[in-house]
């Protein structure tokens, strides 16, 4: 009897315990040259398909796309400035590629 009660906890329990989640961390870096009215640079972060986070370098700030993300603030009070220094810099690379690909593919004009 006890077997039988310790199997169905388990087949009601059991699943629901142990099942796994996933989710998905995406990081998109846009970054252009010479397009009018569009920033040189652009990142999203996405979590499960929903932007979380954005810079671009008209702002240059990573800005909150969600409430639950304002908290984290509470925790860590130098996170957007230290976020923003990243994007600042990730920027900075992606301009000198950008300026790489132009040379080596001669689209130095236009």
């Amino acid at each position: 009897m006890k077997m039988l009660l310790c199997l169905l906890l388990l087949g009601l329990v059991g699943p629901h315990c142990t099942s796994a989640l996933n989710h998905s961390l995406k990081y998109l870096y846009t970054a252009s040259s010479g397009v009018s009215h569009f920033p040189e640079f652009v990142t999203v972060v996405l979590v499960d398909e929903v932007p979380i986070t954005c810079y671009d370098s008209n702002t240059k700030r990573v800005e909150p796309k969600q409430d639950w993300m304002l908290k984290i603030t509470d925790e860590d009070p130098q996170y957007w400035e230290r976020e923003t220094l990243l994007r600042e810099d990730s920027q900075q690379t992606f301009k000198v590629n950008i300026e790489t690909a132009k040379q080596r593919f001669n689209l130095t004009g236009g």
